[in-house]
């Protein structure tokens, strides 16, 4: 496995898997993406494989035909490990792709039956190691145990999970750093990214109807910070994030009805763009194409020939007042947001 420019940190769920399915390939070939199956409480293990995201998951498989990923189930119950960790096997087992993911906090048997998918189809293994904060020493030693189950003979990816970087976490970096310097040591690594997201959990009180609202892209200042280290290490690095999402999203199952508003999402350099619009009433048309013009009239607006996400955001722009055909829902939103920043992603890295 060629190590990837970028590692997308997705859920498994219809606007995710569109939005890497139409990416370019040349930027699908530097992607690499983790995919997390969402929570099912109190679902029996017998009725997992009639979940709602089963259908999805087979698709998720079919769009790995020429490039690698992961693909994990981090919010598993421990009575529902033996029934997903076969779904997942035969997902792996399918694909050859899709590789499957354990971490150092997980129970033994979910460690072990990833183990055994791994050895079973020769596709390698992430290890999965979360920082929500300070890093601590003996994690390592953790990871060095699951390292010694995995033998050497088992290819493993190193994903190092910082989750939410946002602005209140200044030190993310630093324990980014502290982590690696632990953790490199252990394993020829075949690949290892660092991962967070620093997208906000937007709430209604928090964006003006109609403007345009800037969050500073935290994980990308924290990927800068890590890249001025110094490090030997740094030219077999890769960088991940969440995209246009909170971290929280990958842990909500699905909602109720279509909200009363949305967001439309652009990435710059430093900042994710938001702007809220209605979504619902007489207003709905004007106020999603209003918000898609102002963002296209950004100075930072990369042309609609940038990408699919860009050319979404053009169309809906001009389109008529009279219709409301082309300026989508909440998951076209997801989908064109999450296009266009992982289309940045990739060739801002392919750059450096």
């Amino acid at each position: 496995m060629a190590e990837p420019l970028y590692v997308p940190v997705l859920p498994v769920r219809q606007n995710a898997r569109t939005a890497y399915e139409h990416v370019r390939p040349d930027i699908q070939a530097a992607m690499a993406p983790l995919w997390n199956l969402p929570p099912c409480p109190g679902v029996p293990p017998a009725a997992l494989q009639k979940a709602y995201w089963q259908q999805e998951l087979n698709r998720v498989r079919g769009a790995h035909r020429r490039y690698p990923g992961w693909v994990d189930a981090p919010f598993a119950e421990e009575a529902q490990i033996p029934a997903l960790a076969e779904i997942l096997s035969e997902c792996t087992g399918l694909s050859r792709l899709l590789r499957p993911v354990t971490g150092p906090e997980r129970i033994e048997a979910q460690q072990s039956a990833a183990l055994e998918t791994a050895r079973r189809y020769g596709c390698g293994l992430g290890i999965r190691v979360c920082v929500p904060g300070e890093w601590n020493g003996r994690t390592a030693e953790d990871v060095g145990q699951l390292l010694g189950q995995a033998g050497p003979d088992v290819p493993v990816d190193l994903l190092l999970d910082l989750g939410s970087v946002l602005p209140t976490r200044p030190d993310a970096g630093k324990e980014a750093l502290r982590a690696l310097d632990a953790l490199r040591p252990l394993a020829a690594w075949r690949a290892a990214a660092v991962l967070g997201g620093s997208f906000p959990q937007v709430t209604g009180d928090m964006l003006e109807l109609g403007h345009l609202h800037e969050e500073p892209r935290a994980d990308w200042h924290m990927w800068h910070e890590i890249q001025a280290s110094g490090r030997d290490y740094l030219p077999g690095l890769t960088y991940g994030d969440y995209g246009v999402q909170p971290v929280t999203a990958l842990a909500q199952g699905r909602g109720g009805g279509p909200p009363r508003w949305g967001v439309l999402r652009y990435t710059t350099d430093n900042w994710f763009v938001l702007c809220k619009v209605l979504n619902g009433g007489p207003d709905r048309t004007a106020s999603i194409r209003a918000a898609a013009r102002r963002i296209s009239d950004l100075p930072e607006f990369r042309g609609a020939s940038a990408g699919a996400g860009e050319t979404w955001l053009r169309d809906c722009a001009n389109g008529p007042l009279t219709t409301g055909k082309g300026t989508g829902q909440a998951p076209d939103w997801l989908r064109a947001g999450n296009i266009q920043h992982m289309t940045y992603v990739v060739r801002c890295l392919d750059q450096r």
